[in-house]
């Protein structure tokens, strides 16, 4: 929102300086952006009068011009403006002077051979208008050598706030100056509720077809004036719309723009010979289309609201006006339209077809419904005083909604929201001079908020408007009072294993990613996921649809958008959340990693001393195993499965369970049909931790650590063949030899699997290496035989193999 001072203070009676002002705005919740004073901008650029214009000797659209500056000899000048010519009165632009429009800073040049020292500046060069088809034009009596700026009288700061939806009272200057006033800043002017009264009734009706209960349109305005005389709008009014970068059109338009910002009342005119028949506000017809006043044609549908008359559409409600019935200089009859709209349909039709208009920013933002006649009284007025004529009757269509809340307002509430003991004078005080109604005495008193504040609710809003007038600078710094010892643990479990296992797959070369929570549809059924509710409602792109089920995806695509480039081997990993449904417990917290080509952990990429390792299976094994021991894990009794999810190679994966029934991890290569369908190029393996399924720590009484378990024994180590059949697991004959004696078997290891001469085809061999760890005596030959035929007979127990002869 931009105003000029001198617009603000047409409405606030001050004395305040510009930087008192522009430091209460923003104390006051109308954040200042920025402060454009334009005669310091442009205080170097100085009449000149062009005393020859000839033709360029190298160029057929240039000339050379000598031009008087008002100071010494006259200076030559390469000019291409179509209007330059002998005696014409422009602004120059000397070596040095930086223009504002071109963004460049001017020195001596050469064009086309012909040196040039400086510019003749047009409007939008100076950041005056859009207007650029030729330069500036100036009066005969205009000073040369005089400052441009000084004599056209820029010297008028330009203040630019920043809105927040929340206020579209300030979508006008008055706004802004009523809530100076509030704050101390002047005093505010009274608008004038004078009415011009109708001598003869309006010719034209209005009908409001509407079909909802919450209607389009509640309200709708209308009245003519006959006999106007269009033409400029005066100086006073062009200047402001030019400072806040509206280009003068005509009377009728510059004053319907003028009320816009000025009141926050958006207007619309129409030229009374060219509209045939009633006026009627209704859904567009299929296959309608509309030529907008920017000359851009918008095709319309039956989810748009039109203005229309017995021609069809003439002006997208609320938004913008068709060209067809537009003002121009020949209008003489001008029918004016103040209407209330949908803020919701408003918004819904300004982003369907793309329009952004100053009517379409306030009127979703909500405008003040009683202010619909007033204002357009005030447009009627402004009309007449400007271009003459004769007002009809206003027709008003439909009925202005009243939306009064009253609210139940402890005086108490102020204190205790913000902190600020406010007398209650001073509360009723600021609230008046907002614009509230009070009501009663004592502690509790009932408040109404104008019609022009649409964000107020409740309780709380009260106090805000309360707290931001008279300062938050009032509010006292009190510090937090001091516990006296030691907080506890501030980071939650989960917290720490986070961190816990992203330190330990960054130390194992893998690097952080962050990846979309979305991904596509056919992704998302790729990694089990794809339910009905966990399609987004309003996806950002097609692409990113449904909630992920997976961090794969991401960390898949991001490795092959790093293939793409030039980088194949990569390992990359993401601590995350991912969704199997949309209640609470079906969000999961996982740590998921991947790696490409040759990204092994003894390091990637090609060397000359033969064929690099590519990735293989038991790579995101140890990735998952080195995460899982970093977090806690009870990793020497995980249990190696093989029903890993079918995103996988069925052949090389596995899960890592704690009990046959809760999986902590999964991890293996990648299935080529899972690869082919997110277009990824292998082999790549990948693992995924179910953080949330690890047990909770058991509490400890101290902080000391645990006995240290060592022994200064010499280990013994047995090696045993076991002839199984083929579908017997590996694990499973691992657990069964570890449990043969659990005080003196330290370790398992599998070092062989065989298949072929020997044994039958519908067996295997299992070698298996057996470490015992005695802890009080070194161990006899006895007590080895023993502790073997244990372990034997425990195998043979569980897998119905035998030993190997």
């Amino acid at each position: 929102m931009k105003f000029t001072l001198s617009w603000l203070k047409e409405h606030l009676e001050t004395d305040a300086s510009l930087d008192e002002i522009v430091e209460k705005l923003t104390m006051i919740g109308l954040e200042v952006e920025e402060v454009v004073d334009r005669a310091e901008q442009l205080a170097s650029f100085k009449i000149a009068k062009v005393l020859e214009a000839a033709p360029h000797p190298n160029a057929d659209r240039l000339q050379v011009l000598k031009v008087d500056t008002g100071e010494g000899e006259p200076v030559q000048i390469v000019c291409g403006a179509p209007n330059a010519r002998a005696g014409l009165l422009g602004v120059l632009g000397r070596p040095g002077d930086y223009v504002p429009g071109l963004d460049i800073k001017l020195s001596v040049g050469k064009i086309r051979d012909v040196e040039s020292f400086g510019m003749m500046c047009s409007e939008r060069e100076l950041e005056l208008s859009d207007e650029h088809t030729g330069i500036i034009d100036l009066p005969a009596d205009a000073p040369v050598g005089v400052s441009y700026a000084e004599w056209a009288g820029l010297s008028d700061p330009v203040i630019e706030i920043g809105l927040t939806p929340n206020r579209p009272d300030c979508t006008g200057v008055y706004g802004i100056a009523r809530d100076l006033a509030a704050a101390g800043v002047g005093k505010l002017k009274e608008r004038s509720h004078d009415q011009v009264r109708g001598s003869f009734p309006c010719p034209v009706s209005v009908k409001l077809d509407v079909e909802t209960e919450k209607p389009f349109c509640p309200a709708f305005g209308l009245r003519l004036v006959r006999g106007v005389k269009n033409g400029p709008s005066p100086k006073w009014m062009q200047d402001r719309l030019l400072a806040i970068g509206l280009r003068p059109i005509n009377a009728l338009v510059d004053i319907t723009n003028y009320m816009t910002f000025d009141q926050g009342r958006p207007l619309h005119v129409f030229d009374a010979a060219k509209v045939q028949g009633n006026l009627v506000v209704r859904r567009a017809n299929q296959g309608e289309s509309l030529e907008g006043l920017n000359g851009k044609t918008y095709e319309l549908d039956e989810s748009v609201y039109v203005i229309a008359d017995d021609n069809g559409p003439e002006s997208l409600a609320g938004i913008m006006g068709g060209e067809h019935s537009g003002s121009t200089e020949d209008t003489v009859d001008v029918l004016i339209e103040s209407a209330l709209w949908n803020p919701d349909m408003i918004a819904a039709t300004g982003r369907k077809l793309g329009i952004n208009t100053d009517a379409r920013y306030r009127f979703e933002r909500g405008v003040d419904p009683d202010y619909m006649l007033p204002g357009l009284e005030a447009a009627t007025k402004l009309v007449i005083e400007l271009c003459g004529g004769e007002a009809s009757e206003v027709v008003c269509e439909g009925k202005v909604p009243d939306d009064t809340n009253i609210i139940e307002f402890p005086y108490s509430e102020v204190k205790r929201l913000s902190g600020i003991d406010v007398p209650v004078a001073e509360i009723n005080m600021v609230l008046k001079a907002l614009g509230f109604w009070i009501s009663g005495s004592g502690e509790t008193v009932k408040v109404a908020a104008p019609s022009w504040r649409p964000d107020i609710e409740g309780k709380a809003d009260l106090v805000e408007e309360v707290v931001r007038i008279i300062g938050l600078d009032r509010v006292i710094s009190t510090p937090l009072p001091r516990t006296g010892s030691v907080g506890a643990q501030v980071l939650t479990t989960g917290q720490i294993r986070r961190g816990k296992a992203r330190r330990a797959l960054a130390a194992r070369g893998l690097n952080e990613a962050v990846t979309w929570s979305f991904v596509s549809k056919s992704e998302a059924e790729t990694f089990g996921g794809g339910k009905p509710e966990l399609v987004l409602a309003n996806p950002i792109s097609s692409d990113m649809s449904d909630m992920r089920p997976s961090l794969l995806p991401g960390l898949l695509t991001a490795g092959q958008r790093n293939a793409d480039r030039g980088f194949p081997d990569v390992a990359l990993f993401e601590i995350g959340q991912i969704f199997a449904g949309d209640r609470p417990e079906d969000q999961k917290m996982v740590a998921s990693g991947i790696r490409r080509g040759t990204a092994v952990l003894t390091g990637s990429g090609r060397h000359w001393s033969g064929g690099a390792q590519t990735v293989n299976v038991f790579d995101a094994k140890a990735d998952a195993a080195a995460a899982l021991a970093a977090i806690g894990a009870p990793v020497d009794k995980l249990q190696v499965y093989k029903d890993a999810p079918d995103y996988f190679h069925p052949g090389r994966s596995g899960c890592l369970k704690l009990g046959p029934k809760n999986t902590l991890a999964v991890f293996g290569e990648l299935h080529p049909r899972t690869l082919a369908a997110l277009d990824v190029e292998g082999p790549v393996v990948g693992f995924e931790i179910y953080l949330d399924n690890l047990p909770q720590p058991k509490g400890k009484s101290t902080r000391s650590k645990g006995a240290l378990n060592a022994s200064d024994l010499m280990p013994v180590r047995r090696d045993f063949a076991f002839v199984v059949d083929k579908g017997i697991d590996a694990e499973t004959l691992l657990k069964a030899a570890r449990g043969a004696e659990k005080t003196l078997i330290a370790d398992v290891t599998l070092f062989d699997v065989y298949e072929g001469k020997g044994i039958a085809d519908d067996k295997k061999s299992l070698a298996i290496d057996v470490t015992l760890q005695p802890t009080q005596k070194t161990l006899t030959d006895e007590e080895i035989e023993a502790v073997a035929k244990k372990i034997i007979a425990s195998v043979e127990k569980a897998t119905g193999g035998t030993l190997r002869g």
